[in-house]
């Protein structure tokens, strides 16, 4: 896969594990296009990047299909797309008062994450079909889940469904699109620095980091982005999925 003077789609490439992933494939000479909600964060990482910040929504078919749209209009067709757009929300499946998760908020979860996820591959591998192939391969596609999607704690029933759901559908995607020389792979990360610890003290960011048997410390996202590197370099890397967590295994709570 050509980095130089290709084109990249990111989706949740306004702040923590996608703007890092749009740094990296920019300093190799990819052309970024950012995909996200949060449009003042989304355009001042675009122009950090010398890329392209686009609104979209992955829950909403036109507003995807929109960014694509302008994206290959401004840097052509995308043989790359990283998905990292997500969200969670700790609810327990029914709380001490006796309440029951909102059935919204868990639709909301699983809306954005999984079929948010399979919504922008669709329509991203819909329109790379048509491309050339160049080497061997058309594309690739990399998927963000969580170790939750093995190791859901208290409160992530959502969280842990939507991400499962991305683990379960990358192997099937993967030989569905194999006909096409398009390779799905998924990550699973396991805790790193993003904005998801905003407002948490040094000192409990430490301790938290320590749960995980070596190295004892939180991911920074630019390891994340370097594993989005190798796997669009390795072309056997196909149908998989790898958790990057330092041997983590995480507790109930």
């Amino acid at each position: 896969m050509n980095f130089q003077d290709g084109a990249a789609i990111v989706t949740g490439g306004a702040s923590g594990l996608g703007a890092a992933t749009a740094a990296s494939l920019a300093a190799l000479g990819t052309k970024v296009s950012i995909f996200d909600r949060d449009a003042h964060q989304g355009r001042e990482v675009a122009r950090s990047v010398g890329g392209q910040f686009f609104f979209v929504d992955v829950t909403d078919e036109d507003s995807v299909s929109a960014g694509f749209d302008a994206a290959i209009a401004s840097h052509g067709p995308a043989r790359i797309l990283v998905n990292c757009a997500g969200i969670g929300k700790s609810i327990r499946t029914v709380n001490r008062d006796g309440q029951a998760f909102p059935l919204a908020d868990f639709r909301r979860i699983v809306d954005v994450n999984l079929i948010g996820t399979f919504n922008v591959i669709a329509k991203f591998a819909a329109r790379l079909h048509r491309a050339d192939v160049v080497g061997e391969e058309r594309g690739v596609i990399i998927n963000t889940s969580s170790i939750a999607a093995f190791d859901g704690q208290i409160g992530q029933a959502a969280y842990a469904a939507s991400k499962g759901g991305i683990v379960g559908m990358t192997l099937p995607i993967a030989r569905d699109l194999a006909q096409l020389a398009i390779r799905v792979v998924t990550i699973a990360p396991g805790l790193f620095l993003t904005p998801a610890f905003r407002g948490m003290s040094e000192a409990a960011l430490q301790e938290l980091g320590k749960q995980a048997p070596f190295p004892k410390r939180l991911g920074h996202p630019s390891e994340y982005a370097l594993l989005v590197e190798a796997i669009i370099r390795n072309p056997m890397l196909n149908g998989a999925v790898i958790r990057l967590d330092g041997a983590i295994r995480m507790a109930p709570r």
